[in-house]
């Protein structure tokens, strides 16, 4: 069997370019860890983790235990944040509200992520009439505000954590199929991009081994930062009564529930938003500093 030259210097291509990568990540990894923003939206990202996986052991009490003669009381030593109109403590409630919320957030993003790369792959590396019908498809999607097009998904589906996540994942996924299809539409013109297909590799072997793992920079980017609106989408629906339903300790859920008593008992909805808007405000940090690592137009 004999090499020609031209597979030769494909072979070296493709080589030199995971090379590249290898570099490009190490550099990314640097960039991380010397980013101040970036540093304390990971601490707090992996504080909330942390909060979500301890509750069972961290809560002092039952979150759904109702205790009417201890209704209402405000912060002390024995309930850190009061209790609500129930009786029920509600820093056990947010512990065990944070696998509701985050839950929620990341499996949105997973959702939208999972079909917005697909078609966005399909679409920018096929291109003609295939990009045609799914970028038509994205813009209707597009043409429908993201909270409007989740109500209307939830009064067909009706109200629960699931279909919320699948609204929120829904509305999530043109933001992703357009980074894709743009990121695919560049890197499908490399010359490591023919190369590979001078050596024989189909067409899903070139898009899922080489042209999908050099787009990944900006899908990161848009996850990371998804993550955060999702969150508050899901909040905001749970607040509006469409997302979790009582018991259900969701952070949404307990803000709602506590606007009724915002004069009397202001921590049953201070406590919640403040959970909501420190763990929104990491996802944002850690997603600038991800940009700011990742996006070579903001290196010097």
């Amino acid at each position: 069997m004999t090499i020609n030259s031209t597979e030769v210097d494909s072979a070296k291509l493709i080589l030199a370019r995971k090379k590249i990568r290898k570099e490009k990540w190490k550099t990314f990894f640097m960039t991380i860890g010397q980013n101040k923003a970036a540093a304390v939206g990971g601490v707090i990202i992996l504080l909330y983790i942390s909060l979500t996986l301890l509750a069972p052991i961290l809560s002092p009490y039952d979150p759904y235990e109702i205790n009417l003669p201890d209704k209402l009381h405000s912060p002390s030593m024995a309930h850190w944040m009061g209790t609500d109109d129930k009786g029920r403590d509600i820093l056990s409630r947010i512990l065990y509200g944070s696998r509701l919320s985050l839950g929620v957030g990341f499996s949105s993003v997973f959702f939208g992520a999972f079909f917005g790369i697909t078609l966005g792959l399909v679409a920018g590396y096929y291109g003609k009439w295939v990009d045609t019908i799914i970028s038509r498809c994205l813009d209707v999607m597009l043409a429908f505000p993201g909270i409007l097009l989740a109500l209307a998904i939830i009064s067909a589906l009706g109200p629960s954590l699931i279909n919320v996540t699948i609204a929120v994942g829904v509305f999530s996924i043109p933001l992703f199929a357009r980074i894709v299809r743009g990121s695919t539409m560049e890197v499908k013109k490399l010359e490591y991009i023919d190369a590979i297909r001078t050596l024989g590799a189909n067409d899903f072997i070139i898009i899922f081994r080489h042209i999908f793992p050099n787009i990944l920079s900006p899908i990161i980017v848009q996850g990371s930062l998804r993550l955060a609106t999702a969150i508050l989408s899901a909040a905001g629906l749970s607040f509006l009564g469409l997302g979790a339903q009582p018991p259900s300790p969701e952070w949404g859920a307990m803000l709602s529930s506590g606007r009724d008593f915002i004069f009397s008992a202001p921590y049953m909805a201070i406590f919640p938003g403040l959970m909501i808007a420190i763990l929104v405000l990491g996802f944002n940090l850690f997603g600038d500093g991800l940009r700011d690592a990742l996006d070579p137009r903001t290196k010097k």
